[in-house]
């Protein structure tokens, strides 16, 4: 499984940005996709995932400016973020698991994860 990690940049606090992960991930297989971040010093938390039935789980910090999604033709999950604040600035990253059922809920442990993207930065002035 390759996953890319695209869309990153340098926005002023209160715009947007849409980060795309594309990827190789098996149509016969079920995967939970999630989004993760880490900012210097500190440790890779989560941020967004979204499982193999299209359910959503958000960080609370994130709750209700980011959106997850995916688009199955394309083979590719987004992460749409508004109203952004200089605390979102990070390198951020996709990342997938397998799981047994399409139901699985998302662990927030980046431990969990077995692929990852290559990370891209997003940098909020204030």
């Amino acid at each position: 499984v390759q996953l890319q990690a695209s869309g990153g940049g340098l926005v002023q606090a209160g715009g947007s940005l849409r980060l795309s992960c594309a990827g190789s991930l098996s149509t016969g297989t079920n995967y939970i996709v999630g989004w993760f971040r880490q900012a210097p010093g500190k440790e890779r938390e989560f941020v967004a995932a979204i499982n193999w039935s299209g359910s959503t789980y958000m960080t609370n910090s994130v709750e209700g400016r980011f959106t997850i999604s995916r688009d199955n033709a394309k083979n590719t999950v987004y992460l749409q973020m508004n109203s952004l604040k200089p605390e979102d600035t990070a390198v951020y990253y996709c990342a997938a698991r397998n799981t047994a059922s399409r139901r699985t809920v998302p662990t927030q442990n980046f431990r969990d994860y077995r692929y990852w993207g290559q990370g891209t930065q997003v940098t909020v002035s204030s």
